[in-house]
């Protein structure tokens, strides 16, 4: 039967649609800038007569106990915004993360962005199009978040108050939830309004998150996006029922990021590793990472309850002046990479610090395909690859949690490997795959359930003699007969550990002691060295006949990061060696001087 609705109520309704309409419509006159990732001058100048989009989604938080997802599960969709001037870089995005899940672009015209994709030879399938006009190419912080309810369960997606006024964008995750058939819950009206941004949220997949003050700042008091004003307090819980988070880490904002996105400078890699930018000392926002870093180490563990491990990977200068950001240049960064299931695509500018970029990201993350994509056309608006990229989880996950055995003395007993493993039919079986040589085939140990209530799995890997370094895996299969594994690479990726002699001294390892190089200026080489140790040390630099020609460092540093130099005067150009040997061991890493 057709109902007729309450007059008062159909124009009220009424009303209501063409204010939004309205704004709508004078908020996207700029649908065609480039906007960039900050607020712009005539958008500041626009912030109080900003109406934000009407919900779409449902308005209270889910019922069920809920968990946010880490980037390096498993996804079945990449989201990407297709702004003109952006073509280039966006379609190398497209090229390669379409390989590893969907790849949905948002448009004004898919028969144009077809045609790109073609024309430069990438091909289509696996692409899909959602056909609307859009604000700006920024879909890291307007795009929705995943959740699973009971861990494992069913897929909901999240919305917040996109912090910028761009209604097109922040209408966008009610879209894309359309499209898929998934919830979509909004945290986006009175008392739980709250003004977030996605490049300033970090996840572990274990309710830990991360951001930086700046969602502190948008929510302390009324700002033009009129929400409700909330404490710290407040925003903890409303991130708990919402997303799951139970523990929520900030950090001061640093001084020369205009954006204050913690993506501009540091990634979880894995449940328990940072990927930390590192500029030279005292340069830029360098002394801020440093502080916040600190106080992450020494307040926080990660899931398994041991310390954060950290890999550092420089921040490098502009190619002119000015050179660092404090300056007023670009805000070049590394950190700014997308994982999608088993390959990772990382912002490059220039090879001189490419080639270490790339390198670190290869050594921290072995087995995953490593692809660098020129992001020189983009970072002068604060943004890169995950800037531009948002990852939707998938329908039906088999989560593998575990943390890397470490190195050990042990030839005595088989060493123990655990791992927390969850679908929502249950687990019917679980293997370690192991071997001695990356030239052999892996062998298989079973692993049992142990630990009902923590879905904790396990097995053992048999005793090894001393000097041996063991690569292992971990398979299972769900009771519906879907399979995982993890790291997602394997059997390319693996863990690693060694097996070693206390008496003798061992190569360094490298989850715990990492080093990269730059040059400073036409003369100098800078070293940077980051320690999980206190270490007594010699650096030097050896030729290729294995003759030390230089003496670089000798003597004591404590835990933490450390930075020398060295002149290059009077050195032949040439392969040359830097040889670091300390009372834990040895690295030996090739260097090239120009």
């Amino acid at each position: 039967m057709l109902q007729i609705l309450n007059p008062f109520y159909m124009k009220k309704y009424i009303i209501v649609l063409l204010i939004e309409v309205c704004y709508l419509t004078a908020f996207s006159q700029v649908n065609e800038e480039h906007l960039p990732n900050y607020l712009t001058p005539k958008e500041e100048n626009n912030l109080p007569f900003y109406v934000k989009p009407m919900p779409k989604g449902i308005t209270h938080p889910p019922v069920s106990p809920i968990r946010n997802t880490a980037e390096w599960e498993e996804m079945q969709a990449v989201l990407v915004s297709w702004k003109s001037g952006y073509e280039t870089f966006l379609s190398e995005i497209v090229r390669y993360a379409r390989e590893e899940a969907k790849v949905y672009i948002y448009c004004s015209d898919s028969t144009t962005v077809k045609n790109y994709l073609t024309s430069h030879s990438i091909s289509t399938q696996n692409t899909a199009y959602i056909q609307t006009p859009m604000n700006s190419v920024w879909i890291r912080d307007y795009g929705p978040n995943n959740i699973y309810t009971n861990d494992v369960d069913s897929l909901y997606l999240v919305d917040w108050v996109y912090n910028r006024p761009r209604p097109l964008d922040d209408a966008s995750p009610a879209l894309f939830a359309t499209r898929i058939g998934v919830p979509l819950y909004e945290c986006t009206q009175p008392p739980t309004d709250l003004v977030a941004t996605g490049g300033n949220f970090m996840s572990d997949g274990f309710h830990t998150a991360f951001s930086s003050h700046l969602i502190l700042d948008e929510n302390a008091s009324v700002t033009a996006y009129n929400q409700t004003p909330k404490t710290e307090a407040d925003i903890n819980n409303i991130v708990n029922d919402y997303l799951g988070i139970t523990r929520y880490i900030k950090m001061e904002n640093l001084p020369y990021d205009g954006i204050h996105h913690i993506d501009m400078h540091i990634k979880l890699l894995n449940e328990e590793t940072l990927l930390v930018g590192q500029y030279p000392t005292g340069i830029s926002d360098g002394p801020q990472i440093e502080t916040n870093l600190n106080y992450i180490l020494n307040n926080f563990n990660s899931v398994f309850g041991t310390p954060y491990k950290i890999v550092r990977i420089p921040m490098p200068p502009n190619q002119s002046s000015p050179l660092w950001p404090s300056g007023g240049g670009d805000y070049l960064t590394y950190t700014n990479s997308l994982i999608i299931n088993k390959t990772v695509l990382v912002p490059t500018y220039y090879q001189q610090y490419d080639t270490t970029a790339l390198r670190i990201y290869r050594e921290a993350m072995p087995g995953y395909k490593v692809i660098g994509i020129n992001s020189n056309s983009i970072i002068y608006q604060s943004g890169a690859i995950h800037c531009t990229t948002h990852e939707i989880g998938v329908f039906n996950p088999l989560l593998i949690s575990h943390q890397g055995l470490p190195n050990t003395d042990n030839i005595w007993t088989n060493y123990q490997v655990n791992a927390t493993i969850m679908h929502v039919s249950g687990i019917s079986s679980a293997l370690i795959y192991y071997r001695t040589d990356t030239l052999l085939p892996y062998l298989s140990a079973s692993m049992i359930l142990t630990d009902v209530i923590n879905n904790t799995w396990t097995g053992e890997i048999p005793v090894q003699t001393s000097g041996t370094t063991v690569y292992y895996y971990i398979w299972a299969q769900a009771t519906s007969g879907k399979t995982q594994v993890r790291p997602m690479p394997a059997p390319l990726g693996y863990w690693k550990f060694l097996v070693y002699n206390p008496n003798q001294v061992q190569e360094l390892n490298t989850q715990n002691f990492s080093m990269y190089y730059y040059p400073q200026g036409n003369n100098n080489i800078n070293i940077i060295i980051h320690s999980g140790y206190d270490l007594t040390a010699n650096i030097s630099l050896v030729n290729i006949l294995g003759q030390k020609v230089l003496d670089i460092y000798n003597g004591k540093w404590t835990q933490g990061t450390q930075e020398f130099s060295f002149s290059r005067n009077g050195l032949s150009s040439g392969m040359y060696l830097i040889k670091t040997e300390t009372n834990r061991g040895t690295l030996v890493s090739k260097i090239f001087l120009n």
